[in-house]
């Protein structure tokens, strides 16, 4: 974990949104962009134009996109993506059998952005409009997320990863064409060479000046944002399939594992493994404060049942949950002790833990810890509904029966792509 961040906190698409589309119209090289999910329409067309009009200047724009998040582009933006220049490519996308094969699960979650070389952004936004859900339909109130600015040595960690999925995707396409040359050399620039090398030299001079003009050229200076800190010690974790399969649930079982005092979790998908169900039933035992802010929607079966079980061990275990109220929550943040925090992609569920390519930032600045836990603190507070032991415990049968089906569904399913949970 290196020190010299900044660090600037965003919560929801109408502080991101403006955030991400004014990073990219500073941009003089390079934009490189992945999300799960991306809908042309609402808020998040602002990002499709900012991509569009950097193209049209001269930036070297690269788009990723997951084939379950985002199965296809509209036509007219494919067209219009390629009058300008932008690159775009498809993570993984569904054959005829679609997610009935279990390879298939494994799919890009992580919402990745790196311009310049200098500033980046990390969190759990897809690029959708706030008040859109696609499984509840038009929201009451905005979605609550967050990401996070970021800019500092581990902007470089974003670049390396990025680029490297990047250049394999390409080689995956042309090996498909049979353009098996093309292909090859696609597989070289795994590491940082070809065109995006040629730009380095550039990238690094500006980086020595840009991580901090870039933001104090405009608005989005920090010290005009009370959730945005500089100096901060942090780093980049991934989780991936290969080199780094349990990287950010180790880091939170550390974090956990020396809890002393207040543990804060905002996490849309909790179903937390084995482990991490342990890590935080003993952090309560031994008095640690464990508060969880988890959905309160309905989304989907899974979703929603096989969370039940968890959610009553926890309770018995003197773990607090508040279900989020007013409208859908799908945040992925944690603050531990006021002196650990992470920001990012990742649920604390089967998918992300086991299956996704996941990005989170993680940080033990103790000004920026106390910025969120401030925030989760307020959220919690007013807009939290906290279950109780005995009201769960005593639902219907049918529920109860429907928990377990949910339960013992998921683990089969973990049990088809050779995992254990």
């Amino acid at each position: 974990m290196q020190s010299g961040h900044q660090l600037l906190l965003l919560q929801g698409g109408t502080t991101f949104f403006p955030a991400l589309v004014e990073a990219m119209d500073t941009a003089r090289l390079v934009i490189h962009l992945e999300t799960y999910i991306f809908q042309f329409d609402g808020a998040a067309l602002r990002v499709a134009e900012a991509l569009e009009r950097a193209a049209l200047r001269g930036v070297v724009v690269r788009l990723v996109v997951d084939g379950v998040g985002t199965p296809h582009i509209p036509t007219e933006w494919q067209q219009r993506f390629a009058a300008a220049g932008v690159r775009w490519s498809m993570y993984s996308p569904l054959g005829r059998l679609g997610l009935l094969v279990p390879s298939n699960w494994r799919r890009l979650h992580r919402k990745l952005c790196v311009v310049d070389g200098a500033l980046g952004f990390c969190g759990g936004i897809n690029l959708i409009d706030d008040q859109h859900d696609e499984a509840l339909g038009r929201l009451d109130a905005p979605r609550l997320d967050f990401s996070l600015r970021v800019a500092g040595p581990l902007v470089a960690d974003m670049v390396e990863t990025m680029e490297q999925l990047w250049w394999r995707l390409q080689a995956v396409h042309k090996a498909r064409q049979r353009e098996f040359r093309a292909a090859w050399e696609a597989l070289r620039e795994t590491r940082p060479v070809g065109d995006f090398s040629r730009l380095l030299a550039k990238i690094e001079t500006y980086s020595r000046f840009g991580a901090r003009s870039a933001l104090a050229a405009s608005d989005g200076d920090l010290s005009t944002f009370q959730a945005g800190v500089d100096g901060a010690r942090a780093s980049l974790v991934l989780r991936d399939n290969v080199a780094h399969r349990h990287d950010i649930e180790r880091a939170y079982l550390r974090a956990l594992g020396t809890a002393r005092t207040e543990i804060m979790i905002a996490n849309a998908y909790f179903v937390p493994g084995r482990k991490l169900r342990r890590a935080l039933t003993m952090a309560a035992r031994r008095g640690v404060r464990v508060r969880l802010l988890l959905q309160g929607k309905y989304e989907n079966f899974l979703q929603y049942h096989a969370a039940r079980p968890v959610y009553q061990k926890l309770l018995e275990a003197g773990v607090e949950i508040h279900e989020y109220a007013p409208s859908a929550l799908h945040a992925k943040v944690a603050v531990v002790d006021r002196r650990w925090a992470t920001v990012g992609s990742t649920n604390l569920d089967p998918l992300s833990m086991l299956l996704a390519r996941e990005a989170n930032v993680i940080t033990t600045d103790q000004r920026f810890a106390d910025l969120l836990h401030d925030c989760l603190d307020s959220i919690v507070s007013c807009a939290g509904n906290r279950l109780d032991t005995l009201a769960l415990s005593q639902r219907p049968w049918r529920q109860r029966v429907l928990d377990r089906i949910a339960f013992g569904t998921m683990r089969a399913l973990l049990f088809l792509t050779g995992h254990r949970y």
